[in-house]
C-alpha cells in the first residue's frame, strides 16, 4: 500500500476538485491507488467539479452585512442566474458574507476558514456545492470596512432576498453622531454609490495615474481646437474639474436631490447631527463586473445539436 502523503492528497483533489476529505477517503480506500482514487470519486460523483472549473461563472449572487461599525460585502459567482434562487446557494452567500465580517476580506485565509457550520473549510464547501449544484461557482472577492466610532451601513439594489442581490454597497461614516442619524445618511449616501458609481471618496484618493491619462486626452482634444497654450490649459483644468465631478463621490451632485453636492449633504447632516461626520470609505460590487462573459448562438447551438 502507497503511502497516502499530503502531496498525494493535493495531487488528487488538483485532479479531479473533489474536497481535501473526500480525496483522502478516497485514497485510503484504493490503499493510496491515485488513478483508483479518480474512479473511487467518479463512482461517488464527487469529481464532478472538476469538469466544470473551465467555464464561464458571471452570474450568482452579492451579499452584504453590518455590525455597528463594521460592514462586509462578498461576490459569489455561478454560470447561470438560476442558481441565484437557489436556497442553498443562498445560504452559502450568506454564511460567506458572515464569515468574512469575522475573518477577514483576505481570498486565501477566508477560502482556507471553517465555513459555519459545516465542520469543511470554505475550499471543500465550495467544491460539494459545485458537485451538487451542477455549475462552476468561485468566490469571486470580498471587502471589508470599519470604522470606531460610526457605523457602517449596506444597501443592496436588485435585491432577491435580504442582503442578497446584483450590487451591494457599504458606506462608513466615522462620527460619534447618534447611531440612528448616521445610519439615515449612510443609506442616502449608499443609494448614491449604487446609482452614480463614483471612483473615490476624494480627489486624492484617486489613482495618479487615472488622473494623468485623463490629462493627457484632455490635453490632445484641446489642441485639437488650434488654441494657444495658455488657454489649452485653462481647457483642461476646467475639464478635469467637470471629471472630478463625474468621479469622485464628494464632489458629484446628490442623486436623491439631483442639486446638492454630496460633500454638502454630510456637512448639513454634520450640523443636525451635532458633530462632525467623516465619509471614510465605500465599496461598491456590482455582480460580474469586468467578467468576460462567453457570446453564444442559442439557435446554431440547437442546430448542432439536431444534428448530433
Amino acid at each position: 500500500m502507497a503511502e497516502i502523503t499530503a502531496a498525494l492528497v493535493k495531487e488528487l483533489r488538483e485532479k479531479t476538485g473533489a474536497g481535501m476529505m473526500d480525496c483522502k477517503k478516497a485514497l485510503s480506500e484504493t490503499q493510496g491507488d491515485l488513478e483508483g482514487a479518480v474512479d473511487w470519486l467518479r463512482k461517488k460523483g464527487l469529481s464532478a467539479a472538476a469538469k466544470k472549473a473551465g467555464r464561464v461563472a458571471a452570474e450568482g449572487l452579492v451579499g452584504v452585512a453590518a455590525s455597528g461599525g463594521k460592514g462586509a460585502v462578498v461576490e459569489v459567482n455561478a454560470e447561470t442566474d438560476f442558481v441565484a434562487r437557489n436556497e442553498t446557494f443562498q445560504n452559502f452567500v450568506k454564511g460567506m458574507t458572515t464569515l468574512a465580517l469575522s475573518a477577514g476580506d483576505d481570498l486565501e485565509k477566508l477560502k482556507a476558514a471553517q465555513f459555519p457550520g459545516s465542520g469543511k473549510s470554505v475550499a471543500d464547501e465550495l467544491t460539494q456545492l459545485i458537485a451538487t449544484i451542477g455549475e462552476n461557482m468561485s468566490l469571486r472577492r470580498a471587502r471589508v470596512l470599519g470604522v470606531n466610532p460610526g457605523v457602517v451601513v449596506t444597501y443592496m439594489h436588485n435585491q432577491l432576498v435580504p442582503g442578497l442581490g446584483k450590487i451591494g454597497v457599504l458606506v462608513a461614516l466615522e462620527s460619534s453622531a447618534p447611531a440612528d442619524k448616521l445610519a439615515a445618511l449612510g443609506k442616502q449616501l449608499a443609494m448614491h454609490v449604487a446609482a452614480a458609481n463614483p471612483q473615490s471618496v476624494a480627489v486624492g484618493d484617486l489613482d495618479p495615474k487615472s488622473i494623468e491619462r485623463e490629462r493627457n486626452i484632455l490635453v490632445e482634444q484641446a489642441r485639437a481646437s488650434g488654441r494657444p497654450e495658455n488657454i489649452i490649459e485653462k481647457m483642461v483644468e476646467g475639464r478635469l474639474r467637470k471629471f472630478y465631478e463625474e468621479v469622485v463621490m464628494t464632489e458629484q451632485v446628490f442623486v436623491v436631490d439631483g442639486e446638492t453636492r454630496v460633500s454638502k449633504v454630510i456637512e448639513k447632516a454634520a450640523k443636525e447631527a451635532g458633530a462632525p461626520i467623516k465619509l471614510s470609505g465605500f465599496v461598491r460590487f456590482a455582480l460580474g463586473e469586468g467578467i468576460q462573459r462567453e457570446q453564444s448562438d442559442f439557435a446554431a447551438e440547437v442546430a448542432a445539436a439536431v444534428k448530433g
